[in-house]
């Protein structure tokens, strides 16, 4: 068997390969332990799972394992969202969440989250004793657990719905008065995901006018990559000009990660998305640190810079935002891929909050987003964005990273260097605001090269400036 090792955000692997029962059984008994160590054992623990192939008969299985060890389980009647997940360990005070689920990967995978009782992502310090405790279950092969009848009659399990109570918290942080008001016609594409009868549930129940795309369930997810891309979103953008609505309301498989489009069609990224939250939460009067990971647009930081904020960058994982957002007042935090958490929200990444949050703006500004971003940039000036992954040998990957750390350029593409960040990866800032950051991959053959400069030209020649002088 291979190492089971917890990655960016929990354990990730191919169902009947690495993602088996029996290793879903070793992982819950890790998290078992490490619940025993902590003392948390007179707590419940939720357990959520999305729409995959088996998922419930993979919640019933680490049901099995928690009340083997003497812990109470909530597992949640139907396939639910990682955030309302998130949400119900708060809502019930709970030891925290296992989570079933492979997010946005293709079908054939399936995964383990682990959810603290903070209610967001695992941080490494957690991981890392769940990792331990995990080769100590390997060693002793030694797994506790209870059939589901015996646990039930013991009343050790219980079911729960908490899509009522997740909801109404939403009502608080997304302004329906507004949205009653403009009665925005939306088209809501959960990808075949759990994110169906969460967004289009509350944009009706705030008088919106909705219509629903790949809403029912599908293990396979239609065919297609449940992630909310720009090349994944072809059918929504359709159905937007189709209906004639003002926006595009998509979310990934487990329904963490949002996906936008505009009224003309336009994707518009989750950059963007930061940048456009950030100016509508900043509008309405609220206040706090400003958290984006190394690898997340800069025109937050001029924005934040403009009102006095703090602005705290991290390392690439929404773990670490949402641990700023447990030390701090955090008004918004984000990362390019997709995820994001606002002031009084808890500290996970929420893809039903973005994009009811998206349907706010649109309401309150009563124009596309398109004329948002523009005034924007007249604002704060203009960023554009971009990721490649740049595929390579292992052998090839080292050289990479050896030329990275040795790399004594003073000026890349005609621009003084002024700073180097090496928080996650190594990022260069040059003097004209542009900047990019290569990053190895933890799993795969590749470094990933982000860069964002005033528009899609200079990226380009930026891209060739770096791979130049790495010699790719």
């Amino acid at each position: 068997m291979n190492k089971i090792a917890f990655g960016t955000d929990g354990w990730r692997a191919v169902m009947a390969d690495q993602f088996t029962f029996a290793n879903v059984r070793l992982v819950t008994q890790a998290i078992a332990e490490y619940l025993l160590a902590e003392k948390l054992q007179d707590k419940a623990v939720v357990i959520g799972y999305d729409n995959r192939f088996l998922a419930e008969d993979f919640a019933q299985a680490v049901a099995e394992v928690l009340t083997g060890n003497g812990i109470k389980v909530l597992i949640t009647q139907k396939p639910t969202p990682t955030p309302v997940v998130a949400y119900a360990v708060k809502e019930n005070n709970c030891a925290g969440a296992v989570m079933l689920t492979a997010s946005h990967n293709p079908p054939e995978y399936n995964g383990i989250k682990f959810i603290p009782d903070y209610a967001g992502p695992a941080l490494p310090h957690i991981t890392k004793l769940i990792e331990e405790k995990l080769a100590q279950v390997i060693a002793k092969e030694e797994i506790k657990t209870l059939p589901i009848e015996n646990a039930l009659n013991q009343g050790l399990v219980s079911y729960i719905d908490p899509k009522e109570s997740y909801l109404k918290h939403l009502n608080e942080l997304v302004d329906t008065e507004i949205l009653a008001k403009s009665q925005l016609k939306v088209v809501i594409d959960p990808m075949h995901g759990v994110g169906s009868g969460y967004t289009d549930e509350f944009l009706t129940q705030a008088g919106c006018q909705v219509a629903v795309i790949r809403g029912e369930r599908d293990a396979f997810f239609g065919g297609s990559l449940p992630e909310p891309t720009d090349k994944n979103l072809q059918e929504l953008k359709e159905a937007v000009s189709q209906v004639g609505a003002v926006v595009g309301l998509a979310n990934d498989g487990d329904a963490d990660r949002f996906g936008i489009i505009d009224k003309n069609g336009d994707y518009i990224s989750p950059n963007q998305v930061l940048v456009l939250l950030t100016a509508h939460l900043l509008k309405k009067g609220q206040r706090g640190t400003i958290v984006r990971t190394v690898a997340t647009t800069h025109m937050l930081d001029k924005m934040a810079e403009k009102y006095g904020l703090e602005l705290l960058e991290t390392p690439v994982g929404f773990k670490y935002i949402g641990g700023a957002m447990l030390e701090k007042e955090v008004l918004i935090g984000g990362e390019e891929s997709g995820g994001l958490s606002i002031i009084g929200h808890i500290p996970e990444k929420d893809g039903v909050l973005a994009d009811c949050l998206i349907a706010e703006i649109v309401a309150s500004e009563q124009r596309s987003l398109t004329e948002v971003l523009e005034e924007l940039r007249q604002e704060f000036g203009s960023f554009y964005s971009e990721r490649i992954d740049l595929h390579c040998t292992p052998k090839e990957k080292e050289k990479i990273l050896a030329k990275m750390s040795n790399l004594e350029a003073k000026e890349i593409n005609g621009s003084r260097i002024v700073k180097k960040v090496t928080v996650d990866g190594l990022k260069i800032v040059l003097e004209d605001s542009s900047w990019f950051l290569m990053r190895p991959s933890g799993t795969e053959s590749l470094v990933r090269l982000y860069a964002e400069a005033a528009n899609k030209e200079q990226v380009g020649k930026l891209q060739n400036a770096v791979k130049s002088l790495l010699e790719l």
